[in-house]
């Protein structure tokens, strides 16, 4: 493969990549001005992990952990956003991302494509202490970010505390128990 061949390929991943930007989620801005969309999330995420670093693992590697907060949910060009506290099918919503990862990362060269595909792979088994980080990541910014917007996307399906607790609780402890004593705090300031 020319190397004009591979970038190419690289170049028809990054313009693939730019319509994540129209995948609108259901979390809002925490200004309330309108939803986020898949691209700002991913982006937001690998902030928190570059600022938040500091609450992983010692032997966490952040810069894998933004890695995979950029990729993570990449599948969702094809795949559509999973809402938390929608009702998706799990086994289906699998599926369609298996699909999804195995077409977007395809169009990368061969070793590059198989290399990021597999740090997603990574993300979405949550095995490693990197992947259970970004994991808890992904989990810590919706609820940071629905508590600043006076309740977002809990309020608006009636979400309990009870609820919070069990859909984000063991995500982010698993990841970092120093943002899930943080969390719990905000989750019973937000409750009251």
């Amino acid at each position: 493969m020319s190397d004009d061949t591979g970038l190419e390929a690289q170049i028809r991943f990054l313009r693939e990549a730019d319509r994540l930007k129209g995948v609108v989620r259901a979390s809002p801005l925490i200004d309330g001005s309108r939803r986020e969309n898949s691209a700002e999330h991913s982006w937001h995420l690998a902030l928190y992990a570059l600022v938040l670093g500091g609450r992983a693992d010692p032997e966490v590697d952040v810069g894998r952990v933004i890695g995979m907060l950029l990729l993570h949910d990449i599948v969702e060009i094809d795949a559509g956003d999973a809402p938390i506290h929608g009702t998706v099918d799990p086994e289906r919503q699998g599926a369609l991302e298996a699909a999804a990862a195995d077409r977007i990362f395809g169009l990368l060269p061969g070793a590059q494509g198989t290399e990021l595909k597999a740090l997603w792979l990574e993300f979405e088994e949550g095995a490693s202490p990197d992947a259970r980080f970004a994991k808890s990541l992904d989990r810590f910014q919706p609820l940071v970010q629905n508590v600043a917007a006076g309740g977002g996307t809990w309020s608006e399906g009636n979400v309990s505390r009870e609820q919070v607790h069990a859909r984000y609780g063991p995500q982010i402890e698993a990841g970092s128990p120093s943002l899930w004593d943080y969390a719990k705090r905000l989750v019973a300031r937000h409750f009251g």
